[in-house]
C-alpha cells in the first residue's frame, strides 16, 4: 500500500507552519495512523532529518494524547474511534492524507502535530474532583446508586479529555468536555458534597479558557467516546441551580 502524507511541519508556536507531502510506502490497511507515522519517522531518520512531532501514550483509545486532525476532521473518518484507532483501511490505495493538529486558539502549536492541551486541566482542576474522608472504605451498599444512574455516569464518564470536541467547534468551546466532567460526578450520590461549586468552578474556567457555546453540535460529532450533546443542557442546568440557590457547596 502506498500514500503520500502531507504533513503540518511548524518548529514551534512563535514560527510560521506549512505542509509538506511525504511519499510513504510498505504499509498496509492493518497500519494505524501513529503507525504510520511511525514508519514516516523511521524513514526520515534514516535519510537524516527531523521526524514528525506528535502525541502519543497508550495507542488504546483510552488516554486522549494522540488526536489530529485528519483529512479535516479531528481523529479522522471513522467515527467514534480516537486517531491511534484509526487504520489505514479507511483510505484508498494511493491516497493522499492531509494530517494537521488539533485547531483553536486554546490549543498552541508546540511542534508539527503536537499541540498544548493544558486548558483542559484547568478546567479540571476547577472542580473535576472529589473531596472524600480518609480511612475505612465504606461499605459499598451504604450508599444505593440505581442502575440509571449508574450506567449515565459511566456514559459520562467516557470521555477521554483529547480535545476533538474543541477542535471541531466553530468557537473552539469545551462545553461538551466540561458537560462531560460535570455531569458523571453530579449524577452520584457520592460526589454531592460539592456539587454546587463544581459547576460554578468548572463553568467559570471553561468559559474564561475557551469559547462560547452555540450549539453547533459538532462537538458531538466527532467525540470518539460518544459523549452526547445533552451533557452541554446538563453543564447549564447544574450551573443554574447553582445560580439559584446561591451557594458554593
Amino acid at each position: 500500500m502506498k500514500l503520500t502524507l502531507k504533513v503540518w511541519r511548524q518548529e514551534s508556536g512563535a514560527e510560521d507552519g506549512h505542509f509538506e507531502e511525504y511519499p510513504l510506502e510498505g504499509v498496509g490497511p492493518e497500519f494505524s495512523l501513529l503507525e504510520a507515522l511511525d514508519k514516516l519517522n523511521d524513514d526520515l531518520v534514516a535519510r537524516g532529518e527531523d521526524p514528525v512531532a506528535f502525541d502519543s501514550d497508550c495507542r488504546e483509545g483510552i488516554c486522549g494524547a494522540c488526536g489530529v486532525t485528519v483529512d479535516g476532521r479531528p481523529h479522522g473518518p471513522q467515527e467514534k474511534t480516537p486517531s491511534c484507532r484509526q487504520h489505514l483501511r479507511s483510505f484508498e490505495d494511493g491516497a493522499t492524507v492531509q494530517l494537521e493538529p488539533f485547531r483553536s486558539g486554546a490549543f498552541p502549536v508546540v511542534k508539527d502535530l503536537a499541540v498544548d492541551r493544558s486548558a483542559l486541566d484547568r478546567v479540571i482542576e476547577a472542580g473535576g474532583f472529589v473531596s472524600t474522608s480518609v480511612g475505612t472504605a465504606p461499605d459499598a451498599d451504604a450508599i444505593p446508586v440505581t442502575h440509571e444512574s449508574a450506567e449515565w455516569a459511566l456514559d459520562l464518564a467516557a470521555c477521554i479529555g483529547c480535545g476533538a470536541c474543541v477542535a471541531a467547534c466553530p468557537n473552539g468551546s469545551a462545553q461538551l468536555f466540561a458537560g462531560s466532567k460535570t455531569m458523571h460526578l453530579a449524577t452520584l450520590p457520592s460526589s454531592q458534597k460539592e456539587r454546587s461549586r463544581r459547576a460554578k468552578g468548572i463553568t467559570r474556567a471553561a468559559e474564561e479558557e475557551f469559547g462560547p457555546c452555540s450549539v453547533y453540535g459538532e462537538c458531538a460529532e466527532v467525540c470518539p467516546a460518544g459523549i452526547p450533546i445533552t451533557a452541554i443542557a446538563g453543564l447549564n442546568r447544574e450551573k443554574l441551580r447553582q445560580v439559584l440557590r446561591n451557594k458554593d457547596d
